[in-house]
């Protein structure tokens, strides 16, 4: 695809713009069911997330509004004023008018078949992270769990990418979409992709790792330094 003029967007991470996300996240959910036993690499759908991911390496996101003119926006659609109570109305007293939105991050987990789940609260010290800060047997299956909160405006697209070196050489790195989130009260609670720790001689060791968290502005969430282990399957 050649490369042309970057698309421009809207205000970034508005309340509409979230609104309509949660509701085509509905639909598509109903329709998941009707598409089962469609095969998509047969009908050529790996070009098309192909493309998309051109389209979505090329966003360009609009100007950030604080939350309190985002909300006040569209007041003439009582759809979308509906949505926005539910979303939103509790925070409403909440408002301070600061536009950057602030991810805390409260706690790390892991989830194996090998021992259940290990959490870990954050930030971990700088001696923490050179610790190893969990132990998995190699052939595992394992996923990183992740608690956090968003304050004073919404998140759009957060997004994480973990890099893995052993003895200073990078063996991995996996990227994901977390996806948009509006502030509140409660703590949001994520759970990464399913990794699987590699097998073999070789593969046994300490490894280091760094775990970092950004949104579609680019705005860096956290940065995570830890270490971990694979040995011997008994």
């Amino acid at each position: 695809m050649e490369s042309g003029k970057r698309e421009e967007a809207g205000p970034s991470a508005s309340v509409s713009t979230l609104v309509r996300e949660e509701k085509k996240q509905e639909k598509m959910m109903n329709q998941k069911e009707e598409d089962e036993g469609f095969d998509y690499e047969e009908e050529g759908f790996d070009e098309m997330d192909q493309e998309n991911k051109r389209v979505f390496e090329n966003f360009n996101p609009g100007p950030l509004l604080p939350l309190k003119e985002q909300i006040e926006k569209d007041k003439e659609d009582e759809s979308l004023r509906r949505w926005k109570e539910k979303l939103l109305g509790c925070l409403e007293s909440d408002l301070n008018g600061q536009m950057e939105p602030e991810v805390k991050f409260q706690s790390i987990g892991i989830i194996s078949s090998d021992f259940g789940e290990l959490n870990s609260p954050l930030p971990i010290t700088e001696d923490q992270s050179k610790r190893v800060l969990f132990s998995l047997r190699e052939g595992s299956d394992y996923r990183l769990k992740l608690t956090f909160t968003v304050l004073h405006n919404i998140v759009s697209g957060l997004a994480y990418t973990n890099t893995v070196w052993k003895s200073g050489l990078q063996v991995d790195q996996s990227k994901g979409m977390l996806g948009t989130f509006a502030p509140q009260r409660e703590s949001y609670v994520h759970t990464l992709e399913e990794e699987t720790t590699p097998a073999g001689v070789l593969a046994r060791g300490i490894y280091t790792a760094k775990l970092k968290f950004e949104d579609d502005d680019k705005r860096c969430h956290m940065e995570l330094d830890y270490s971990f282990e694979i040995r011997k399957r008994s």
